[in-house]
């Protein structure tokens, strides 16, 4: 019997395979899952349309397949007998198992690939594969469009970026010092490599801090980053927090923190100044509709993810508090959805959370800007009053915007900095 691939959605006539999750020989129960698939608007499971045994898989790992055609062959007529029983269970139990561990990795990669474009600028299709390797790698989409594709009508494959990687390390070894290993008082050194001695512990990075490293040179390597600063008295807005955490926890049973008030404020800013809601793709500009502001949060294993408020020009201040509090909770204990983490169009990231003043945080692609939050401490600061300047104790906190300089000014940045900080120092919520 023929397993096919099955109609995947309206407009979706091919797919690509992403992994199988049986083997040759394996013994399957109607709905199995068998292999997992991605197309350009879902990653799905083909679950096993009747109980066999698989005796050929077609389609490799990498491969696109149009909707209707083979990817394995199953066997109907093998009759199971009572002793296979556990062997069957068995391997629906290690199916189950390499499905946790697909989606587990489905789940990281996400932080990677989130809003990446399944075309180039001058139209060539990305498969899902695809675009997952060039996030992962660093590949620009300028690269991607002037690579030549081997695949079926000049697509680009997963060799063709293999290739790619591989000429880039090639023509990068001549650059490289000569290799030279020295040891003094047990301390070992390879040219053009770190330095390490036979008493420091080596840390393998685990495959999410991998993969926010890659994200992080990618990002550098796609945007030119630019970062402005920009101080605010917040005297006023801490003042009437204190006054009312108590009593809001009362009435909404909800912790009401900075960051709540921080993403109200950045969402009327860029409903002020829509073209810091923005994202690039090749010579164009796309402004987003919607304000979805990603908040950067650490997790217990010193990782960070991005959890975002989709629409948060649009909540009040009650429920920014209810959204922050609970993503924030569920991405702690590992529970948010990819949904929870895509979309993203701005985010925040706060420095304060360790007493610091600022930083220069680097831009979360495909997204054009992101927003620094320093420590809120006390200050003297010139006070203007009927009477004439004064030194006042103030609180006052350090708000650092790093931008992507081929589609934002300094001047546009000055003014959404010069507009959060008047938000900021003259914050009237309306909690309902």
């Amino acid at each position: 019997m023929n397993i096919v691939l099955p109609a995947m959605g309206e407009g979706v006539i091919e797919a690509t395979i992403n992994k199988w999750l049986i083997t040759e020989g394996s013994v399957v129960n109607e709905d199995d899952p068998l292999v997992e698939v991605a197309t350009d608007k879902v990653d799905s499971e083909v679950p096993a349309p009747a109980a066999g045994t698989v005796t050929e898989i077609i389609a490799k790992e990498g491969s696109i397949i149009k909707v209707g055609e083979t990817i394995a062959i199953l066997d109907i007529n093998v009759v199971i007998k009572p002793d296979d029983t556990r062997k069957i269970e068995k391997e629906v139990e290690r199916i189950r198992e390499t499905i946790d561990s697909v989606k587990q990795g489905k789940k990281e990669e996400e932080i990677l690939s989130q809003g990446l474009k399944s075309r180039t600028p001058s139209g060539k299709f990305l498969s899902p594969l695809v675009r997952s390797i060039a996030a992962k790698e660093g590949i620009s989409y300028s690269d991607l469009d002037t690579l030549k594709g081997t695949g079926m009508d000049g697509r680009i494959t997963k060799d063709d970026l293999i290739k790619l990687l591989e000429d880039r390390r090639k023509e990068a070894e001549p650059d490289k010092p000569l290799k030279a290993t020295e040891v003094s008082g047990g301390e070992k050194r390879e040219m053009g490599s770190a330095v390490s001695s036979e008493k420091d512990e080596i840390i393998e990075m685990d495959r999410v801090r991998r993969l926010i490293a890659q994200h992080m040179v990618m990002s550098k390597r796609t945007s030119p980053h630019v970062t402005s600063f920009i101080d605010a008295d917040v005297t006023r807005l801490v003042n009437w927090r204190n006054s009312i955490k108590e009593k809001f926890f009362t009435s909404e049973g909800q912790k009401l923190t900075l960051t709540p008030i921080f993403i109200d404020a950045v969402a009327r800013t860029l409903h002020d100044l829509p073209m810091l809601n923005i994202s690039v793709d090749g010579n164009t500009i796309i402004k987003k509709k919607n304000i979805n502001i990603g908040m950067a949060t650490a997790l217990p294993d010193g990782n960070l993810i991005v959890p975002v408020i989709k629409n948060a020009n649009e909540k009040n201040l009650t429920g920014l508090a209810r959204a922050v509090n609970d993503l924030a909770d569920r991405a702690r204990n590992n529970k948010l959805k990819p949904d929870e983490i895509t979309g993203g169009t701005f985010t925040i990231t706060n420095f304060g959370s360790y007493n610091n003043l600022a930083g220069t945080p680097i831009i979360n692609q495909p997204q054009a800007a992101i927003l620094g939050t320093g420590a809120v401490r006390k200050m003297p600061a010139v006070v203007e009053t009927p009477e004439g300047d004064v030194i006042g104790i103030r609180q006052i906190m350090i708000l650092s915007l790093s931008y992507d300089h081929r589609v934002i000014d300094g001047a546009l940045a000055g003014k959404f900095l010069n507009r959060l900080k008047e938000i900021l120092e003259n914050y009237s919520p309306e909690i309902i």
